[in-house]
């Protein structure tokens, strides 16, 4: 059997080959046909400039929400009530200005998985610092999918299964009890979100009208985010800031990233698009240090560096096998 394609995507619904992928942070490689995008030369520079500012709103979730959680008094649940209602306003625009459609696309069980992550997500970064958080929900899903694809029956090259070692070994020191290591509790919800979107990938995976999908999926999301509101209102703490916080998460860190990357996504090769998603995580962290004041610690950068390296063989070595 022919070595599976891994790759790496933030969650939507594309059509997927029954390859070990997911959506952003799951697959991308699986969205592709056999047939390589050309990409004039000069819309190159529009390409690439579209590209990193959809990574760098990708990262910005991150950012966004440590930045909430840990300088304003909003509590976890609002913020995640908030980000999926600005996220699905947001897409709802995006999808009447283009189709003219409403929002009948995605599932119940889709959107379930997806309030999943976006709530596991928001009380992980109350003791997570961004870059961490980025990290092990970063490899949390890429597990997820590669478990899945395994479960399938596919196989790995050599340097695949090198490259999967190396990975879970990063993920592995960088959870061990120690001076440095991240909150246990705080880990243990990041990596819940990250199984979670990475469900919500597989759930989603034969959907053709991405943008719809995910559109329809925040808003069922949403209800699920209220009750959880509903049953946290004792710990329940309004701030304008940290909504105005989840308000840019929703609408601009997920909404529009969302919408330019599902537009620039047919112009990229599948390893391509696969591979510049790797510097989400870097990007995280980078955004901590500046605007958070985080430190990055010897341990973190050692453990980045054996997990994005060793999915980039994961991602490569198929392409050169």
């Amino acid at each position: 059997m022919r070595a599976s394609r891994v790759a790496i995507g933030r969650p939507g619904e594309g059509k997927c080959e029954p390859t070990a992928n997911g959506e952003h942070w799951g697959t991308i490689a699986a969205m592709k046909d056999s047939r390589q995008p050309t990409v004039v030369p000069d819309r190159a520079g529009r390409l690439l400039i579209l590209t990193a500012l959809t990574m760098t709103a990708f990262a910005a979730n991150s950012i966004l929400c440590r930045l909430a959680l840990r300088t304003t008094p909003i509590d976890p649940a609002s913020f995640t009530l908030i980000r999926l209602l600005a996220g699905a306003a947001t897409l709802w625009l995006i999808v009447r200005v283009r189709t003219g459609r409403s929002l009948r696309a995605g599932s119940w069980l889709s959107a379930l998985s997806l309030f999943a992550y976006a709530a596991a997500f928001s009380f992980a970064y109350v003791s997570l610092s961004a870059g961490t958080g980025a990290l092990i929900l970063f490899g949390a899903v890429q597990a997820t999918m590669i478990i899945f694809g395994l479960l399938r029956g596919e196989r790995f090259t050599p340097m695949q299964t090198a490259g999967l070692l190396i990975a879970l070994g990063g993920l592995v020191a960088l959870l061990l009890p120690g001076a440095t290591a991240p909150h246990l509790a705080g880990a243990t919800l990041m990596t819940v979100a990250g199984i979670a979107w990475g469900a919500y990938s597989l759930l989603g995976r034969a959907s053709t009208r991405p943008i719809e999908t995910t559109a329809g999926n925040f808003l069922r999301a949403t209800a699920f985010a209220a009750l959880l509101s509903a049953v946290s209102l004792g710990a329940f703490a309004w701030d304008a800031r940290g909504a105005l916080l989840a308000v840019l998460s929703g609408a601009v860190a997920s909404g529009l990233g969302y919408a330019i990357w599902y537009t620039v996504l047919p112009a990229l090769r599948a390893t391509h698009a696969a591979t510049v998603q790797l510097s989400v995580p870097v990007i995280a962290a980078i955004g901590g240090v500046l605007l958070l004041g985080e430190r990055l610690s010897l341990r973190l950068v050692l453990c980045s560096i054996a997990i994005l390296g060793g999915i980039a063989l994961v991602l490569h070595a198929r392409k050169s096998g």
